[in-house]
């Protein structure tokens, strides 16, 4: 994918939205427990056993992608809050909702080793399918090396910024399931009407993706400035990184949807 130009406007109206959010779910993740997170978690659907089309099982990865992202967003919440309690269970959350999304894309890509004809080509069912379930990678990786220094936390200074980058990386995610079932329904009856909102639905992930980029390079000039201990700035970065890099697989696969829909 090519490297958006660095801006230095950091999207000061998504900021303030996102940051809005922020105060509003910090408030009551302090009530978060493993019980109702664990209750917040939708066993595996049986389409993917019982799929008509490969675009329904790439539905429901999205959808998983989806729950895994919105975790992730209450476990950096938690972390936050300073009595985060519940990390562990965050993770085991996370780790259960990968396990369930590996579930679905063996079941797709066995629909397709089958011979079904689609009317898309196979491989590029499957460039776009391992591309989306990078997005759950990384949301595990992101929080892998938040873990690390989990004692250390983010630093007091850092956590708006930090947390509007969280937003902003949860926002293309849900932008890519809505996408995805824009294609689905533009696959099953072809139209040109239908082909117009999946473009604007990638079109929308891409501006999101643009902002996320934004605020990344503004959380990594703070790091700079404000941190001193050069593996407190290491870590950090890296963090900063990972977690930036979970918009990007998510418009890599608006991409690769993008080049389905004109064949």
């Amino acid at each position: 994918m090519q490297q958006p130009k660095k801006d230095r406007n950091y999207g000061i109206m998504a900021a303030r939205r996102a940051s809005g959010r922020h105060r509003q779910h910090r408030s009551s993740s302090k009530n978060i427990s493993a019980l109702d997170l664990k209750g917040e978690i939708m066993p595996t659907s049986f389409i993917s056993k019982f799929m008509t089309s490969p675009f329904d099982g790439l539905q429901e990865h999205a959808e998983k992608a989806k729950e895994c992202a919105h975790v992730f967003q209450r476990a950096i919440e938690c972390v936050l809050d300073d009595r985060c309690e519940d990390f562990d269970q965050f993770r085991k959350s996370i780790d259960q909702l990968e396990s369930e999304a590996d579930d679905i894309k063996r079941s797709i890509r066995g629909y397709l080793r089958k011979g079904t004809r689609v009317t898309v080509d196979k491989f590029e069912i499957f460039r776009y399918l391992g591309e989306q379930d990078k997005v759950l990678d990384a949301v595990d990786e992101s929080l892998g090396w938040l873990s690390l220094r989990a004692a250390a936390g983010i630093p007091q200074v850092l956590e708006n910024d930090f947390m509007l980058l969280v937003q902003a990386v949860i926002d293309p995610i849900d932008a890519l399931s809505k996408m995805v079932a824009e294609a689905s329904q533009y696959f099953l009856d072809p139209s040109e009407e239908q082909r117009v909102k999946v473009k604007d639905r990638i079109r929308t992930l891409r501006q999101y993706e643009h902002e996320a980029d934004k605020l990344e390079y503004a959380l990594k000039e703070k790091i700079f400035s404000d941190i001193d201990d050069p593996v407190a700035v290491f870590h950090l970065i890296r963090l900063t990184e990972v977690v930036s890099s979970i918009a990007d697989h998510a418009e890599n696969a608006g991409d690769m949807m993008r080049a389905m829909i004109a064949q």
